[in-house]
């Protein structure tokens, strides 16, 4: 991957078009990830929508391991959006390059985790689940703050139901019957934006079948090519701080 490709992508200075490549690239890895977990922990976790009605659902019938469960995954998937926050925030109060690098790295790091361990954690109890279950939902909470906060919460890549609502609202807008009445504001879609929303959702699908594939043939493994590209795209503007440090030292 071209060094000053990745330095756009996940550097400090944003554009649209850079949010946009970029939030391709981990809708594919979150589509991958969700869909691969599923096969190994049996629940999807960037799925919190879900967790949270299936958690009133155990609740109300008082199956309080099921709901313990969901409470595990859900305080997983706060404490990731948590620790993403704390992440960005930290590099931009520094001017660090690695303002949005470095919850991708630590992403990339719990990933390869995932893939090379994921037999022996999925045995592991944690927070009432499997720690195979807390990973991947920290994960994904990991992943769905840094792209909200990149894009100034315009772009979503661990769920599609923002995506698909946006698509919907796209196409009403498309479809709607302007009337003659000049003094009225025509309605008109965003060719653009819906392009976009339909890009990210392919990509969501075609990682998610990547992942439960790739699973289903090499296991927990399969996580680790997601890992190598979040490293690759990650990686650049991490050693661009650490040649500033290396440099203000020297002087």
């Amino acid at each position: 991957m071209p060094i000053q490709y990745a330095r756009k992508l996940t550097g400090s200075r944003r554009s649209a078009q850079a949010n946009h490549q970029l939030g391709l690239v981990l809708a594919f890895v979150a589509g991958a990830a969700n869909a691969g977990g599923f096969l190994a922990v049996h629940q999807y976790t960037s799925h919190m929508t879900g967790i949270v009605s299936a958690m009133a659902d155990h609740l109300a019938l008082g199956r309080w391991h099921d709901y313990l469960a969901g409470f595990g995954a859900l305080l997983s998937f706060i404490a990731g959006a948590a620790c993403s926050a704390i992440l960005v925030n930290f590099a931009r109060r520094r001017r660090l390059h690695s303002e949005f690098a470095l919850p991708l790295m630590i992403e990339a790091l719990l990933l390869l985790g995932f893939g090379a361990l994921g037999e022996r954690l999925s045995h592991v109890a944690g927070l009432f689940v499997p720690l195979t279950v807390l990973l991947l939902s920290f994960i994904m909470g990991l992943q769905n703050a840094l792209i909200t906060k990149l894009s100034h919460a315009e772009i979503r890549t661990t769920h599609i139901t923002g995506l698909v609502t946006d698509l919907g609202i796209e196409l009403g807008k498309m479809a709607y019957w302007n009337s003659s009445d000049p003094a009225l504001a025509p309605v008109r879609a965003n060719p653009a934006r819906l392009r976009v929303l339909l890009q990210l959702a392919v990509c969501f699908f075609v990682g998610g079948v990547s992942g439960a594939l790739g699973f289903k043939w090499v296991g927990y493994y399969a996580t680790l090519p997601l890992a190598l590209l979040l490293v690759a795209l990650a990686g650049v503007p991490a050693l661009d701080d650490l040649g500033q440090l290396w440099r203000k030292r020297q002087d």
